[in-house]
């Protein structure tokens, strides 16, 4: 990469001269790719939370209204299995249960069967602002992908499942080792 003119580098590869020259005998190969997913991942998550909060929501809202759309009719889940979805800690489902019941987004009610469960359901308010809100996101995402061919996102996804295992299973070597 140093035979490349300074234009035509970015920050990345800049990083790694600059390691190459200073510390010659590191392998700086893993930044290529972790340094670049970490860009990716603040530019993607930046319009990820300006696309989703010029609708009035915060992404955890977002995360927990697309939970429930995506439970399909009735639209409707207890704070752990929302919990389970990908979400938080229960209690901090809780907190954006209260603040998406607060906007009239969801409402909550008691199993009828089981006094103690409680489910929190879409409203029909929930149900339009989700669908709304999801269509444009995945357009955003969309345009973000712009420059990527359908093969390669499909290619790109596959090696960013094979690094999340990667890293996984390093966590788990790391764990196992430490014993």
């Amino acid at each position: 990469m140093s035979g490349a003119r300074p234009a035509d580098q970015d920050a990345v590869a800049k990083v790694i001269d600059d390691w190459a020259r200073e510390r010659p005998d590191l392998d700086t190969s893993p930044l290529e790719v972790l340094a670049r997913l970490h860009r990716s991942f603040l530019r993607y998550s930046a319009k990820l939370t300006t696309s989703i909060e010029r609708n009035g929501l915060s992404v955890a809202g977002f995360d927990v209204l697309t939970a429930l759309r995506r439970s399909g009719r009735p639209y409707r889940l207890t704070a752990g299995q929302l919990a389970d979805s990908g979400l938080v800690s229960s209690a901090g489902v809780t907190l954006r249960i209260d603040r998406l019941e607060k906007d009239g987004l969801i409402v909550r009610e008691r199993d009828a069967d089981d006094r103690r469960v409680v489910y929190s359901r879409l409203t029909d308010k929930g149900l339009a602002m989700v669908d709304t809100v999801f269509a444009e996101h995945l357009e955003n995402e969309s345009r973000m992908l712009g420059g990527v061919s359908p093969a390669e996102r499909r290619q790109l996804a596959r090696l960013l499942r094979k690094l999340e295992n990667s890293i996984v299973a390093s966590d788990d070597e790391a764990t196992g080792s430490a014993v």
